[in-house]
């Protein structure tokens, strides 16, 4: 396949940030999320001449022939300076234009098995403007390995917390904000979710991405939405642990991402159950060897190459650590992650439950599900 034109333009993010959106050849079009709860080792989405210098650059790209995923190498040789988001905007392009859009079946024609969704269904921290939970995600993790009635499950109890709350406030990625302290959430929706199980023929667990990072003060980890009943809590790094591995064993977290601030490898490691890196590890190879961890979350333009995020993916499931591909808060429609998702063989995808942004992943692997 030849690249003979590119064109750029900015697009707006499901939260209004401007991003870029890329089509190869008339035909081929992709885009590239933004994040707002960003680790400082990621890499920079755009170059500091900004977008317009970046979509500018990027058209003059034009006669490169591209032949397999491996010649991605090639692409990121010539967009290596104009930021990450670019660089993945263009590579998915590229493997759409590759695989006449059918990138999962291209990149592994055996694929058989679908992710497991994690639903955020109630949420707060950097994703909310105003008063909320200092957790940034309460998570559903539906127990079945069909797609359709894990997704189903997932807009099921999180039609239940709306109804039952009658509250339409809700973060970036539509997770609504209760007007619960950070304990009253988790003993709520370990009730809902047991009396839940049942009805949907299924279990349904519950984990946390706790984006401890946003919570870190250089001294001490601080939350601040607590009942009357509760004290204002400024927790030191071995208060954090224990209170973290308390949770996992009053709630029965099955889930639990960035429980401690990012450059904190050893406190990761004293975690109990299934830890989860994001901002720990920016979907960077290196920092995940240093990792004692159980999962990785992997966001393509965190590190702004797809070559290096497969490396990151292929180590993490050669040394048991679980790969979970994840959306940004500030999404588009592409659904380039859900393809990704499937021809990886990767166990789980966090891409929301509601909004056209997390719905068309969403759509697209239900789509896949039926074709395999």
């Amino acid at each position: 396949m030849k690249i003979k034109k590119v064109m750029a333009k900015k697009l707006l993010t499901s939260n209004k940030k401007q991003t870029i959106e890329i089509t190869i050849n008339n035909k081929f079009t992709a885009s590239s999320p933004l994040g707002t709860s960003t680790g400082k080792n990621e890499k920079k989405p755009f170059p500091n001449k900004g977008i317009d210098h970046a979509i500018k650059q990027v058209q003059k790209i034009k006669n490169i022939k591209i032949e397999s995923f491996e010649d991605l190498k090639i692409l990121e040789k010539l967009t290596k300076d104009l930021g990450a988001n670019t660089t993945i905007a263009l590579e998915f392009a590229v493997l759409k234009a590759l695989s006449n859009n059918k990138i999962w079946k291209y990149l592994n024609p055996y694929a058989n098995k679908l992710p497991t969704p994690l639903g955020n269904c109630i949420g707060g921290g950097k994703h909310f403007e105003g008063e909320s939970s200092d957790i940034q995600e309460f998570l559903l993790i539906p127990r079945t390995k069909n797609f359709f009635n894990a997704a189903f499950a997932n807009h099921y109890i999180y039609t239940k917390i709306k109804r039952e709350f009658k509250i339409n406030k809700k973060t970036h990625e539509n997770a609504f904000v209760l007007p619960l302290s950070n304990i009253e959430t988790f003993a709520y929706l370990k009730k809902l979710l047991k009396r839940n199980s049942k009805e949907l023929g299924f279990k349904m667990d519950l984990g946390i991405d706790m984006a401890a990072s946003s919570l870190w003060k250089g001294h001490s980890y601080v939350y601040e939405n607590h009942s009357k009943k509760e004290k204002f809590k400024q927790l030191a790094k071995q208060e954090q642990i224990s209170f973290v591995n308390k949770l996992i064993e009053d709630y029965d977290l099955k889930y639990i991402e960035d429980p401690i601030q990012e450059e904190d490898f050893d406190g990761f490691s004293k975690i109990k159950g299934f830890t989860v890196g994001d901002d720990l590890i920016s979907t960077n190879l290196n920092r995940l060897k240093k990792a004692k961890i159980k999962g990785v979350i992997i966001k393509p333009n965190q590190i702004g190459s797809l070559i290096k995020t497969k490396e990151v993916v292929d180590y993490a499931k050669s040394n048991n650590i679980i790969p979970i591909i994840s959306h940004r808060s500030g999404e588009t429609n592409d659904n380039t992650i859900a393809h990704l998702a499937v021809a990886w063989e990767i166990p789980y995808i966090k891409t929301g439950i509601y909004g056209k942004e997390r719905i068309s992943k969403i759509n697209e692997l239900i789509r896949i599900e039926r074709e395999i």
